[in-house]
């Protein structure tokens, strides 16, 4: 069955995909964020390989698009539209009778940071983006080899500089506001998958968050998955079924 298009802004860029489920209908909607350092170059057609597959075990599923460095997105566009198109959901819900109650995060690379900091949402002042109480909170998140601490990206220089192009000069108040690291603990848990051969985003970007997390006495977890940075997002490999458990995890 053909995805359904909703929008929630005028950009070309702001809309979703909802994937109905097929055959016995799970409970709970998963949330779909795909990565590419937030640049514009890569979109939601990473995402569609995922929806189509956990779709056809019985998720109700969205995918989501946003502006990104390139096309409109960056500080603070990207928030807003992570935010917008999270809470847009509801809409999709009444119209199909979705169950949002259980709402999975499920977020890759740049989109595993933005699947973490969506959960926190709530967290933020009423004035930053994507800010106040959401109309869809996020119940768990499921991050696949996630950009999880801006600070040691950006020291780094993840993705050649992809934190500086993203969030712009360094600017105190911003990183407090987009990074995951500065929101723990969450209320609800985080299952930090991370892939053993990845050479994109280090190990350490999960390592570092689910420490801090466990510290502070939030709920996460690290689980290293065998494969490369993309393993986890191609349906039909081991990396992936170890996705599908996870996001069964948090249903």
């Amino acid at each position: 069955m053909a995805p359904q298009r909703y929008t929630y802004g005028n950009d070309a860029q702001q809309f979703a995909e909802l994937y109905l489920p097929q055959g016995q209908p799970r409970p709970g909607v998963v949330v779909i964020i795909h990565g590419g350092f937030w640049r514009s170059r890569y979109t939601l057609e990473l995402g569609v390989p995922l929806a189509e597959d956990l779709a056809s075990r019985g998720y109700a599923c969205w995918n989501l698009e946003y502006r990104r460095v390139g096309n409109g997105g960056g500080w603070p566009q990207t928030f807003e539209d992570v935010a917008a198109g999270i809470d847009l959901i509801a809409s999709a819900a009444q119209e199909h009778s979705l169950d949002t109650s259980t709402t999975t995060a499920l977020g890759h690379s740049a989109g595993g940071h933005l699947a973490v900091w969506a959960a926190g949402r709530f967290l933020l002042p009423e004035d930053a983006p994507g800010g106040g109480a959401p109309a869809v909170p996020i119940t768990g998140v499921v991050s696949q080899s996630g950009v999880l601490n801006l600070q040691r990206a950006h020291e780094e220089r993840l993705g050649n500089g992809a934190v500086q192009d993203f969030l712009g000069e360094r600017d105190g108040k911003k990183y407090r506001l987009a990074d995951p690291m500065t929101a723990i603990p969450l209320s609800v848990p985080v299952l930090a998958l991370h892939g053993e051969n990845d050479t994109t985003v280090p190990l350490t970007q999960s390592e570092s968050y689910v420490a801090a997390a466990l510290a502070a006495g939030g709920t996460a977890e690290l689980v290293q998955i065998p494969g490369d940075h993309f393993a986890m997002i191609t349906p039909g490999t081991d990396a992936w079924l170890q996705v599908i458990a996870a996001v069964e995890r948090l249903g």
